[in-house]
């Protein structure tokens, strides 16, 4: 079945994407939450019209993430966390945790914009965190898990 999202859908896309889903995803959750629409013929018009009004927006949009992108490109990230035995950490680090970092350093991202390997963090070391700030705009950063 294809829909287009009306909203940003986590792991699916952004909204007026056009995505195919399964018909019982598409029926039972995405269509009665609002989150999107059946993609008929003259609902994929409409979409083709409405980007071709928002491609102007869109451009300054896009200039605004490639500004941030390289602003957090900048930034050096160590998380400091608790360690048990090993390189194990009492916990975990998550999503949250990075973007708290980066809130520190003055940038403010949501955690949902946020994709750590594996969702959640239980060892020392180096990731790579992928922010994705649009559509078009997604970036890979290196962060560090330090021992406090």
């Amino acid at each position: 079945m294809e829909v287009i999202l009306k909203e940003d859908v986590l792991n699916l896309g952004f909204k007026d994407d056009l995505v195919k889903v399964k018909n019982g995803f598409g029926r039972n959750f995405l269509i009665p939450q609002g989150k999107a629409i059946i993609a008929s013929i003259s609902a994929k018009k409409v979409l083709a019209e409405n980007i071709k009004q928002k491609a102007f927006k869109e451009k300054k949009i896009i200039k605004d993430a490639n500004s941030l992108a390289t602003k957090i490109q900048k930034i050096e990230i160590k998380i400091k966390s608790k360690v048990g035995s090993g390189d194990k950490l009492f916990g975990s680090i998550s999503a949250i945790d990075f973007s708290e970092s980066l809130g520190k350093n003055g940038v403010e991202i949501d955690k949902k914009q946020i994709s750590l390997p594996g969702k959640i963090i239980k060892r020392l070391g180096s990731y790579e965190a992928t922010i994705r700030l649009h559509r078009d705009v997604v970036i890979q950063h290196q962060f560090e898990i330090i021992s406090e």
